[in-house]
């Protein structure tokens, strides 16, 4: 049987029915990585797809420090390329860029509608006891923590992720993860209420999943969506680095 889960750990006081998590880190060294410099899995004159690598921002910082990131580096080579959906900075995977305003229009309007579909590798810690699942949890950001996000059944967002078994390891399972919705840390916070956090998250792990791996064990495998020119149907992946 499926493992669905509907509803959140239940807290008593102000924050009743409402899924947290402890205090975000209060120390962060942003150190991009150099190499690869920028790494193109496809191109033409719609669409630039990169693989962002763990570690670097989809868009520039608040901080003069924070302004590397993937959306500069592309401009470098190609100059009208303009960001479309992000990914986390210690995710990595498939991005997708526009070349010109018209296809950032039609692919924006894709993500919207949720006309995309994507693809998610993780690693959590612990093993997941079904095969297949859901979590369908509303997430809201959890202000005093933030960029931290936590579930809350009163004033969330929808957010809905499915989740499918790929191996058990002797400590960690490797999912597969297929976001419906793209609410900020959807895939962290939706597997830590699951009680199999995604090991190396700086955010929600603790102990022995925190330092299980360097990194976020977070991949963005593949990407579908409707080609702007077209309209066809097209996938682009990134092997998993992990």
């Amino acid at each position: 049987m499926a493992r669905s889960l509907t509803a959140p750990f239940v807290l008593t006081g102000r924050h009743n029915r409402q899924f947290m998590s402890a205090a975000a880190p209060e120390t962060f060294v942003y150190n991009p990585p150099k190499m690869p410099f920028l790494s193109v899995l496809h191109t033409d004159d719609d669409l630039l797809v990169l693989n962002k690598p763990s570690g670097l921002l989809s868009v520039p910082g608040k901080a003069p420090e924070h302004s590397d990131c993937i959306e500069r580096r592309a401009q470098e080579t190609y100059r009208t390329a303009r960001i479309v959906h992000r990914l986390d900075m210690d995710t990595s995977g498939v991005m997708i860029l526009a070349m010109h305003a018209r296809a950032l229009r039609h692919l924006g309007l894709q993500f919207e509608r949720r006309m995309t579909r994507k693809t998610y590798i993780a690693d959590v810690w612990g093993h997941l006891k079904e095969d297949t699942g859901e979590v369908d949890l509303p997430l809201i950001c959890d202000w005093p923590n933030r960029p931290k996000q936590m579930v809350s059944m009163e004033n969330g967002k929808s957010a809905l992720t499915r989740w499918q078994v790929l191996e058990r390891r002797e400590r960690t399972t490797r999912v597969h993860l297929f976001p419906h919705t793209g609410r900020s840390h959807q895939l962290r916070v939706h597997m830590l209420s699951l009680g199999h956090p995604i090991i190396g998250d700086r955010f929600y792990a603790e102990g022995q999943a925190l330092v299980a791996s360097e990194r976020l064990a977070l991949h963005a495998e593949s990407l579908e969506l409707h080609h702007p020119t077209g309209g066809e149907r097209t996938t682009f992946r990134a092997i998993c680095p992990f």
